[in-house]
């Protein structure tokens, strides 16, 4: 009886064990297609450190990125955001997506001079940020990540 016990905890244990396994990678897959929410910390981290880089711009990523500059009261920003989604599903691996919700990052539109929105910047590997202001059609954004991000003319 206390094998089968043992046993029977064991087995529970390893399909614990294992699904958890399962989920975390499914959770690591989900981020990597999904729009990532940026906050200050996090954009000086990973972008640019605007406090500090007084030199000028200069991109701390790893892979181009798209940052989506929105406000959850913005009907073209909520316009954008499945065209948004669907670029980090598209890409996915090639660039990153962000979003920066400007109401709660008021320093940060601020500072990179966000004025209309929603304001997409496009950031390359080298080079100066682009941008498109307003909500626009997914062809438009998917022509914008070939052209600046990937270099596909």
């Amino acid at each position: 009886m206390k094998r089968v016990t043992t046993l029977s905890l064991f087995l529970s244990l390893f399909a614990l064990l294992s699904y958890g396994q399962q989920s975390n990678n499914k959770e690591a897959k989900n981020n990597e297609t999904s729009v990532i929410q940026m906050d200050n910390q996090m954009f000086i981290d990973k972008v640019f450190d605007y406090k500090n880089d007084k030199d000028g711009w200069k991109y701390n990523g790893n892979k181009p990125a798209i940052i989506d500059f929105y406000a959850t009261w913005c009907v073209p920003c909520k316009m954008v955001s499945p065209i948004m989604k669907s670029l980090a599903e598209d890409y996915n691996g090639e660039i990153y997506v962000y979003k920066i919700d400007t109401d709660q990052q008021k320093e940060l539109a601020r500072a990179m001079g966000i004025q209309s929105l929603p304001t997409i910047l496009f950031i390359p590997m080298e080079g100066q940020p682009q941008a498109i202001i307003g909500a626009t059609s997914k062809k438009v954004f998917n022509n914008a990540v070939k052209e600046v991000l990937l270099n596909n003319n």
